[in-house]
């Protein structure tokens, strides 16, 4: 007995953690800077951590109650019915959710290259299909209406990543509007605003009042600080909002979870000690790295450093970790993720030394 014919399935390669390059390389796990996940710089909400405790003798019990209320005050927070919140183990579970809903066997999706890897696979995981549109570095990976329309031809799902991984760049609200209006009725319009806490540009929401073919995707991972409990959800219109139930897995999102949730939505000082960090980093990384880079929106920069391979083996050794790019599809870059003042300023040094040894 085989599975079913995987070889058109690639494999998620998340950022290895300190512990396992500290191990293998023989360095103190506490002497070194691990940006390459875009995980948050102060680490989880402090009044989540406290909900988590709260919480753990209760886990013999679903989260029904949990789950109402993290949704009530999603929905409260951002003016929509609570039918139109979708939770999910992660971002990542939110997708399957929307892929469920939406794909039929052989149905087609159009996905970002460069792009996050697991819009491709969450659709080939439900039997659809995958094209392309291409972010061109020439154009520093702009993303327009264009971009996207040109290679349009009927998909079922169109993703869209505002901010952008790896790059950092941003539809505008019109663009978005734009696409919704030249794509096909039966064609959803999914915006992944997974970094839009850190954005100084409004979030997409207004789409869903005036469109049923658009949806967006937020997550609890990265401004929150909570990608540990894995937490997400989709803000759907209206219109098709009560298929979540039909779809859904049981409990997709834990108990641990929808507590840390509720508690990180009324962290404000956290958000706001995070977002402001972030965008420190990013000026300082875009000032004193030793390398050309691109204006970000998220809480990471991509920079163009020749052998993106060999620079981040060499930084790694040093004790920093940061993302070689190559399985974007762009082996000159890497992507470096805002860390605290100290940490970046640290790694700047670091890649510095490096890029220079890796060039001469």
């Amino acid at each position: 007995m085989q599975p079913r014919d995987l070889s058109a399935h690639t494999v998620y390669r998340a950022g290895r953690g300190i512990e396992e390059v500290a191990r293998e390389l023989g360095l103190d796990p506490d002497e070194m800077v691990k940006l390459a996940s875009n995980e948050n710089m102060f680490g989880p909400s402090p009044l989540a951590v406290e909900a988590i405790r709260d919480s753990a003798e209760r886990m013999h019990s679903y989260p029904k109650s949990s789950h109402a209320d993290l949704v009530e005050a999603l929905a409260s927070m951002w003016d929509a019915d609570p039918e139109q919140v979708w939770l999910g183990n992660g971002g990542d579970g939110a997708l399957d959710c929307l892929a469920r809903a939406m794909l039929e066997p052989g149905d087609e999706v159009l996905v970002p290259k460069p792009g996050f890897a697991y819009y491709a696979m969450s659709a080939r995981y439900h039997h659809g299909e995958v094209n392309e549109y291409t972010l061109s570095k020439a154009d520093d990976f702009a993303q327009t209406a264009e971009t996207v329309l040109k290679d349009y031809d009927g998909e079922r799902i169109v993703y869209l990543t505002s901010p952008h991984n790896p790059t950092g760049a941003e539809f505008t609200t019109e663009a978005v509007r734009t696409i919704a209006e030249e794509t096909d009725e039966e064609t959803l319009v999914l915006v992944d605003e997974a970094y839009g806490e850190f954005a100084d540009s409004p979030s997409k929401r207004p789409l869903l009042d005036e469109r049923e073919d658009v949806a967006l995707l937020r997550t609890f991972s990265k401004a929150y600080g909570l990608a540990g409990v894995r937490l997400g959800y989709a803000l759907v219109p209206e219109e098709w909002a009560d298929a979540y139930a039909r779809i859904n897995t049981p409990f997709s999102a834990s108990e641990l979870a929808c507590r840390a949730g509720l508690a990180a939505l009324s962290d404000d000082d956290h958000v706001d000690r995070s977002v402001e960090t972030a965008a420190w980093a990013r000026e300082y990384i875009h000032d004193e790295l030793a390398a050309d880079t691109w204006d970000s929106a998220g809480n990471f920069v991509l920079a163009e450093v020749g052998d993106a391979a060999a620079v981040a083996e060499a930084a790694q050794e040093q004790g920093v970790i940061v993302r070689d790019c190559s399985s974007f599809g762009l082996p000159e870059c890497i992507r470096i993720t805002c860390g605290t003042e100290e940490d970046t300023e640290h790694a700047v040094a670091v890649l510095n030394d490096v890029i220079e040894v890796v060039e001469a």
